[in-house]
């Protein structure tokens, strides 16, 4: 399939679902309501550039545009015209994620196992002061690279495919001092008949009484409370090691699909950001690039 079939699905799929779903997040509220140049064709440029061209700035998709896709948008206005509208639309690319999600999902994706993890989206080192979208740009540390950064975090909430990686059902963004704990507890703690597999860091008494209710499990590796004896340790760390191995195996795609996610769009490394929206549009956009470039 040719690239340009690619840049037509993309932009009959946002079409088909404007009236009844994008429009409203995109909502324009000016004697402008109805450029010539739409927040469709923006939508669409920006996720072919990133899914198929690999441009996945704002200017760079604008250039490439500009330069070869110019006979498809004859009405392409300046850069700083895109670019500003680019970062208004953040909320719409954001919702387009949602709308990928609903439309791309996999026959195979499990009904009833799940996994769960987090990745950081660094906007500068934590030795640094953040200038930039400081509304939800917070401290965090990353145990996995032993690194404190300024950014935020990317939840992923994923359905388990066999062999394969996990397609995500549900995306949220949070500061990077906001904890996983916290953030499963207060999106996805209360689905119904489902099994979750996580790190240590879910692991909660009280949320997996509460998850027990609506047959709600979450499985993760061993972790003894604080004070437990040697001797009791030893006497189950045969299955104890064999448990949180199992667990781990299950677990282990949601991390590989972070890496494939970070290989295929760089979508880790936000230095270059310079606003709230901004951050916005290079987390989704890079997203919507992935959803599309492997399952449309």
């Amino acid at each position: 399939m040719d690239n340009h079939t690619n840049l037509i699905k993309i932009y009959l799929l946002v079409c088909e679902n404007w009236d009844n779903n994008l429009k409203y997040v995109s909502a324009r509220h000016s004697n402008n309501a109805n450029p010539e140049f739409t927040d469709q064709a923006i939508i669409t440029i920006m996720t072919y550039c990133a899914a198929y061209e690999k441009r996945f700035g704002i200017i760079e998709a604008y250039c490439f545009t500009n330069t070869y896709l110019r006979s498809w948008f004859p009405k392409l206005p300046s850069y700083v015209a895109f670019n500003t509208r680019a970062n208004r639309n953040a909320d719409t690319f954001r919702a387009f994620t949602q709308l990928l999600i609903s439309y791309l999902e996999p026959a195979a994706c499990s009904k009833i196992m799940q996994v769960v993890d987090s990745l950081p989206i660094i906007t500068c080192s934590g030795k640094r002061t953040p200038k930039v979208a400081t509304e939800i740009v917070s401290k965090g540390y990353c145990p996995s690279k032993s690194l404190f950064y300024h950014g935020v975090k990317l939840h992923t909430l994923g359905s388990v495919i066999e062999g394969t990686l996990p397609f995500p059902r549900s995306i949220f963004v949070s500061s990077a001092s906001e904890s996983d704990l916290n953030v499963f507890r207060d999106n996805w703690s209360l689905i119904r008949n489902m099994v979750t597999f996580a790190d240590k860091a879910y692991i909660d008494s009280a949320m997996q009484t509460q998850m027990a209710s609506v047959d709600y499990e979450i499985l993760t590796p061993v972790k003894h409370p604080k004070g437990t004896c040697d001797v009791i340790k030893q006497m189950f760390a045969s299955a104890d090691n064999l448990y949180s191995a199992a667990v781990s195996r299950v677990r282990q795609p949601i991390e590989s699909w972070f890496n494939w996610l970070i290989q295929k769009t760089d979508i880790q490394r936000a230095s270059k950001i310079h606003s709230t929206n901004g951050l916005i549009v290079h987390i989704f956009n890079k997203i919507n690039a992935a959803l599309c470039n492997r399952f449309l």
